[in-house]
């Protein structure tokens, strides 16, 4: 289906960003937003690109109260000749599909979700950076703003999508990769079995923040999470998925508990593991087994991955105060090679011999 949208240009177009090098993440917001509203009976509706500016909210809205709300999160990055491309937006509509059912929120359709993106972006092309690890964030999100105190689904949505010039989501790694040092959270959990882990949803990362303030007076950048029941198998890092090299086999932990979120940058990375031959397992990983690893020498390195960062090499993890190095403490190969490839084939700099690349503008 083709979707013509309106347009309101700004009539204070902001300054652009000076100096690429030094986006940082989610610092800045571009010039424009998309808008689309929804209603039971009628379904989405006057969807259009308007200045990104701060609008009304009537204080009993439901999202504001019983946090009925999902969002995405995805990047559009400039390839060398000037295009526009996205990375694999397939994958974001069928987690906001999965998200929109498990919060009872409408479906919205993938066209309408892909020609949303493509209008604003349009409208805003100029503000892609270009300059070596750069891109347009986007957060596309969907909220209920019906007024209403009742403990239901609402009635009326919005559907919005907001864009961001970004570098690097940790500054340390402006230059590049570089290692950061983990706490692993044994009090606090971020999902337990038949919640909202698998959804992305804003619960849940609200719920992680007290964790992650424990983890800075660590001198920690972020949290490693423990399963919910037994406080003893590995799960995310931070608000990524977590990967582990012990000896010649990198793991991950199985989505079948419902507890972790269904990266798409996850995906990617076992999928390239597996076409260069690397030993790959999903499955169950006790925080003993990489203890020992570390004390023996085996644990080679740790890495997370996810939209925002790419991949992001840990070398250290702290538990109750006592420090686990991974092997030297810096890069490993394996992350290394993983962030090369991936942010290659994302800004084109690498053939896409994977089919992941859309082509935007």
């Amino acid at each position: 289906m083709a979707y013509n949208f309106p347009v309101t240009r700004t009539a204070h177009p902001k300054p652009r960003p000076e100096d690429e090098t030094k986006l940082g993440f989610a610092q800045s917001f571009t010039d424009h937003m998309f808008v689309m509203d929804y209603d039971e009976g009628v379904g989405w509706h006057d969807g259009r690109v308007v200045p990104h500016e701060p609008f009304l909210i009537e204080p009993a809205s439901a999202v504001l109260h019983y946090a009925q709300m999902m969002f995405e999160g995805m990047k559009a990055y400039r390839t060398p000749d000037g295009g526009i491309q996205l990375f694999r937006p397939d994958r974001n509509i069928a987690r906001m599909a999965r998200t929109c059912e498990r919060m009872c929120i409408p479906e919205l359709p993938g066209d309408l979700f892909l020609a949303a993106i493509e209008a604003v972006v349009r409208e805003d092309m100029d503000w892609v950076p270009s300059a070596p690890g750069t891109s347009m964030y986007i957060r596309p999100f969907i909220f209920g703003d019906e007024v209403s105190f009742s403990v239901l689904p609402a009635k009326h949505y919005k559907f919005m999508v907001i864009l961001s010039p970004t570098g690097s989501y940790y500054a340390a790694n402006d230059g590049g990769l570089s290692a950061t040092r983990i706490y692993v959270q044994d009090d606090y959990i971020r999902a337990a079995r038949g919640g909202t882990g698998y959804a992305k949803v804003g619960g849940n990362y609200g719920g992680g923040m007290r964790a992650s303030l424990d983890a800075m007076k660590y001198h920690c950048k972020d949290v490693l999470w423990l399963d919910a029941a037994e406080h003893r198998y590995v799960e995310e890092i931070g608000t990524s998925n977590a990967f582990f090299r012990i000896a010649d086999e990198v793991v991950t932990a199985p989505l079948d508990s419902g507890t972790i979120l269904a990266g798409i940058t996850r995906d990617s990375v076992l999928t390239l593991l597996k076409k260069w031959g690397v030993q790959v397992a999903e499955r169950k990983l006790a925080i003993d087994e990489i203890l020992r690893a570390s004390e023996n020498g085996a644990l080679q390195e740790i890495f997370a991955s996810g939209t925002a960062a790419v991949i992001s090499p840990i070398g250290c993890l702290c538990v109750k105060g006592k420090d686990y190095p991974v092997a030297d403490g810096k890069v490993g190969p394996v992350a290394q090679k993983l962030y090369d490839a991936l942010y290659g084939i994302q800004t084109g700099a690498l053939p896409d011999d994977m089919g992941w690349t859309y082509r935007l503008l």
